[in-house]
């Protein structure tokens, strides 16, 4: 998973396309019968951290969120408790049949094509899912937020560093990153 978090990031050449996509979703769909196993208090406490810290106080806009790689839903409740509607987004079929139903949409689709109109986010969020940078610029609006998780730090296997994130996005951000328990978390606004 760490080759093709890099690849989908554009911080390897390959880059995503069909194949990377059909490979990752038949990795998903195997592993989305027991996906739930792999929660816990202290990964949920990461993601907490991440809102309580890394929003903070701030003003911001709380209409709508885009959780991409949402899995069988293990943070959609915690997301839709922040924001107004939340469009939960996972590749894998079997995920999102997982999912159970909830305060969020559901939506099986690609998070390298989200079926979202340009620049009408208010938050994407990522949590142990791929980054697709040029997605992210397109549906996020100016002055929205990227919140980006690795509940389990540095040991997720979909993983990158804050600089990282920071290197591949195309649009200039500010904010914050810090540590939680094992994980690690950054919140970053889009400023232009």
């Amino acid at each position: 998973m760490r080759i093709m978090t890099r690849r989908v990031a554009g911080l390897d050449a390959v880059g995503w396309d069909g194949k990377a996509r059909a490979e990752v979703v038949e990795v998903f769909d195997a592993l989305a019968p027991e996906w739930h196993t792999r929660s816990s208090p202290q990964r949920t406490a990461v993601v907490l951290d991440a809102f309580e810290r890394g929003l903070g106080g701030n003003t911001v806009d709380n209409h709508v969120a885009i959780e991409v790689g949402s899995g069988i839903g293990s943070y959609s409740a915690l997301i839709a408790n922040r924001f107004d509607t939340v469009l939960s987004v996972d590749v894998s079929a079997e995920m999102v049949r997982h999912a159970p139903a909830g305060p969020t949409y559901q939506v099986l689709a690609d998070s390298g094509l989200l079926p979202i109109s340009d620049r009408s986010a208010d938050a994407v969020i990522a949590i142990n899912a791929f980054l697709f940078p040029h997605e992210v610029a397109r549906v996020l609006r100016v002055g929205g937020t990227l919140i980006w998780v690795n509940s389990s730090g540095e040991e997720t296997p979909i993983h990158l560093s804050t600089e990282d994130v920071v290197t591949v996005l195309p649009f200039p951000v500010d904010g914050r990153e810090s540590r939680a328990g094992a994980g690690t978390w950054c919140v970053l606004r889009r400023t232009g």
